[in-house]
């Protein structure tokens, strides 16, 4: 009898974290072209503290670290150990780094800036969630969240859904629950965030081309299938089903192949609100 996949459920605590870390040098490079226009909407003026909500394993604190003002101090937390220890040993020098589960913790004094690349879709609570980070900002403090877009307009996990559902049964997906594309609508977080007392909460769309890595098609499509959600059940799944699953994504890449480098289109939101 065939599996059914599901996508519920993100241990970014343990094995979710942890696959990431494996994967980081790729998924770095993958997700780089969105650190310009998200670390430009955290609008920096002055010296001031940054707190950055799911720094994964250090990436995009360098490149908060790269446009900040000089003075500025960076704090990152993750839920991840994992990834904490990875942050620590690639990016310690610019940034400290303290694991902590952001729903529930509180800081010893508030941020100016707030600065979250793709880590806000995962809260079980979310409307307690952005309650408790109304406490991180200071009055006036701006705050900046890159969500991904609705998940048809993110190429690589339509495509690694479409491949995936092509070759065994795939749960249909709650909008609503965590995970990745949770705020595709901007709607959803705009609204949260003016719930837990944010001001001029707004959204802008950014359209990217995201380079997969691998030096060919077939290497893309291997690092997709490995870094994703869905590596462990396609994993448990028999080997003819993984091998159909990796040449039809392979087939996906080799159309996406511009100059050597497999790029899939990306829809990403960019959503500023003020303490």
């Amino acid at each position: 009898m065939q599996k059914t996949f599901s996508e519920s459920g993100y241990d970014w605590a343990s094995g979710r974290g942890a696959l990431w870390r494996d994967k980081l040098d790729g998924m770095e490079a993958l997700l780089a072209p969105i650190d310009t226009p998200f670390v430009e909407a955290l609008a920096f003026d002055a010296p001031c503290r940054i707190g950055e909500i799911a720094c994964g394993g250090g990436g995009t604190t360098r490149a908060i670290a790269a446009a900040a003002p000089a003075g500025s101090e960076i704090t990152g937390f993750d839920i991840s150990p994992d990834l904490v220890a990875a942050a620590t040993a690639r990016a310690g020098d610019v940034a400290r780094f303290v694991e902590a589960d952001v729903s529930r913790y509180r800081p010893e004094s508030p941020f100016e800036r707030l600065a979250s690349r793709f880590g806000v879709m995962f809260f079980e609570d979310p409307a307690a969630a952005f309650a408790n980070l109304r406490h991180w900002l200071a009055p006036g403090g701006q705050l900046a969240f890159a969500v991904w877009g609705p998940a048809a307009e993110v190429g690589f996990m339509a495509q690694l859904r479409g491949t995936i559902a092509s070759v065994m049964d795939v749960a249909a997906s709650d909008p609503d629950a965590p995970g990745p594309c949770r705020y595709g609508d901007p709607a959803k977080l705009i609204a949260l965030l003016e719930g837990a007392g944010f001001r001029d909460a707004a959204s802008r769309s950014v359209q990217c081309a995201l380079p997969v890595p691998g030096d060919t098609p077939a290497a893309a499509a291997a690092f997709l299938l490995a870094s994703s959600s869905m590596a462990a059940p396609l994993a448990d799944a028999p080997a003819e089903v993984r091998e159909r699953a990796h040449a039809r994504l392979t087939e996906v890449c080799a159309r996406h192949l511009e100059d050597g480098q497999v790029r899939m289109p990306a829809r990403v939101e960019i959503i500023t609100a003020r303490g």
